[in-house]
C-alpha cells in the first residue's frame, strides 16, 4: 500500500455520492410516496413528502464539482467576487471510486490514506424534511439507505473504510433498534444529526433523558457519534430576516455567511449534551463534530466557563473540561489552527478533508500543510492517531 506519510492516516470526513436506488431499493410500497425522483423542466428533482427540494441541484450525481474547487473561495481568496456556482467550475462525472467501496479502496491507496470515515451525500435533506410530521416514514428511509450502504460499502470495509449508518432519536424505540442493527452488522459510527430532535409535538433536546437508551448503548458498545454536518433547520434564522422556504447550501450570501447557522446548531448540540447531561450519566459516551469546522469552538467554550461560575449549581462537572474529555473536533481546512491545539488538547483534533466535496481538498494528505504550529508527534495524532484510537475503541483493527 503507498504510503503518504511515515505513518497511519485515517480522514475522518469522506463522502460518496448515492444513486437514486440508495433511498429507493429497500423501501417498504407504503413508504414509496414519501420520497421520490421526478422529472421538473426535463431536470430530475429529489420529491420528499411530496414537496420538490432544491437542497441538492442534481441529486442523481450525475455531475458533480470536482474536489478542491472551492477551497479558495471558503479560505477568502475572491478577489473577483465570484459566487460559488462559477468557482466550482465546469462539473465533471463522478468516477467509479466515489460510487463504489471496492473502487475506493483503491484511490485510498492512491492518496496514501490508511482509512476514512465515510458518509452519505443526500440523506441529510430528510430529516428536517420529515421529523415534524411523518417520523415513522422518515426512519423507513434511513433505514433503506442503511442497508443499501450495507450491501454496497460495508459498515468496515477491510478495516479501511468505515460507513456510518444514519439514525434519527424522533423515534427512540427505532433509534436503539437500529444502533443495536448497526452494531451487529459492524459499524465503528454512527451519524446523528446535530440538531434539536425533531417530534409531531415539537422539537427537544438530544440530551434529555428520553434519549437515554440510544446514550446508554452508545456508552456500552463505546462506539463513537459523529455529529456531521446536515440540514439543521437553522437556516430559518437566516429567511427570518430575508425570507425564503427552504437552506440551499449551493445559494449563500454574505448575510447568511456572517450569521453562520452552521457553527451555531453545533454549538447549540454540543451545548445541548454537556448541559442536559449526557456525559454525566455516560461518560464513556464520545462525540466527532464533523465538517462542522472549528471556529466556534473557542467561543463556545468561553461562554461555558462564564456559565460554570454564573450556574455551578446546574452542573455536576466542569462543562469545559467535559468537552475536553468527551468531543472531537475536525476543523475545517481554512480554518485558523494554531490556537486550537491550545483550546482542546491536540488529542481531541481530528483531520476531515470532506473529500470529493468540492469545498474539501483535493488531495486528502493536504491538510497537514495546515499543521505547521504541532510537533510532529501533535501532527501524527491529527493525522490519523485520534481517530485510530475512536475506531479501536469498540474493537481492534489487527
Amino acid at each position: 500500500m503507498m504510503t503518504g506519510l511515515p505513518y497511519p492516516t485515517y480522514d475522518a470526513d469522506n463522502h460518496f455520492y448515492e444513486p437514486p436506488e440508495a433511498l429507493m431499493r429497500h423501501l417498504p410500497k407504503k413508504f414509496r410516496n414519501a420520497v421520490s425522483y421526478v422529472q421538473v423542466n426535463g431536470r430530475t428533482k429529489l420529491a420528499i413528502g411530496g414537496q420538490i427540494s432544491d437542497y441538492i441541484p442534481d441529486p442523481t450525481f450525475g455531475h458533480v464539482a470536482a474536489p478542491g474547487k472551492l477551497v479558495d473561495w471558503f479560505s477568502g481568496n475572491n478577489p473577483d467576487g465570484m459566487t460559488m456556482r462559477e468557482c466550482m467550475g465546469k462539473p465533471i462525472a463522478p468516477p467509479n471510486s466515489w460510487r463504489t467501496g471496492e473502487e475506493r479502496l483503491k484511490e485510498l491507496d492512491e492518496q496514501g490514506l490508511t482509512g476514512t470515515l465515510m458518509f452519505p451525500t443526500l440523506v441529510s435533506a430528510v430529516e428536517e424534511r420529515m421529523g415534524q410530521y411523518d417520523i415513522k416514514a422518515m426512519c423507513a428511509i434511513m433505514h433503506s439507505l442503511n442497508q443499501w450502504m450495507l450491501e454496497e460499502w460495508k459498515f468496515n470495509l477491510d478495516n479501511r473504510i468505515f460507513t456510518a449508518p444514519v439514525i434519527s432519536l424522533a423515534d427512540i424505540d427505532w433509534a436503539v433498534k437500529e444502533l443495536e442493527w448497526a452494531i451487529e452488522n459492524g459499524a465503528k459510527t454512527v451519524l446523528v444529526r446535530p440538531a434539536p430532535v425533531p417530534g409531531i409535538a415539537g422539537s427537544r433536546s438530544p440530551g434529555f433523558e428520553e434519549f437515554d437508551p440510544f446514550w446508554a448503548r452508545v456508552n456500552e458498545s463505546k462506539i463513537f457519534v459523529s455529529l456531521h454536518a446536515s440540514d439543521s433547520g437553522y437556516d430559518r434564522f437566516v429567511r427570518m430576516w430575508i425570507g425564503g422556504n427552504e437552506f440551499r447550501p449551493f445559494a449563500p450570501s454574505a448575510f447568511s455567511h456572517i450569521l453562520k447557522p452552521a457553527a451555531r446548531v453545533i454549538a447549540d448540540t454540543c451545548t445541548a449534551l454537556i448541559c442536559h447531561g449526557v456525559f454525566d450519566r455516560f461518560p464513556d459516551v464520545k462525540v466527532a463534530t464533523i465538517e462542522n469546522g472549528a471556529a466556534w469552538v473557542s467561543d463556545l467554550l468561553k461562554t461555558m466557563a462564564k456559565a460554570y461560575k454564573v450556574f455551578p449549581q446546574d452542573f455536576k462537572y466542569d462543562p469545559v473540561q467535559r468537552f475536553r474529555e468527551n468531543v472531537f473536533v475536525a476543523p475545517f481546512y481554512e480554518d485558523s489552527l494554531d490556537g486550537l491545539k491550545d483550546v482542546v488538547g491536540a488529542d481531541q483534533v481530528l483531520f476531515g478533508s470532506d473529500y470529493p466535496h468540492p469545498e474539501g481538498v483535493a488531495s486528502p494528505l493536504q491538510f497537514i500543510e495546515r499543521l505547521d504550529a504541532y510537533s510532529e508527534e501533535e501532527q501524527q495524532k491529527v493525522m490519523g492517531g485520534n481517530l485510530l484510537n475512536l475506531l479501536e475503541r469498540s474493537g481492534s483493527l489487527q
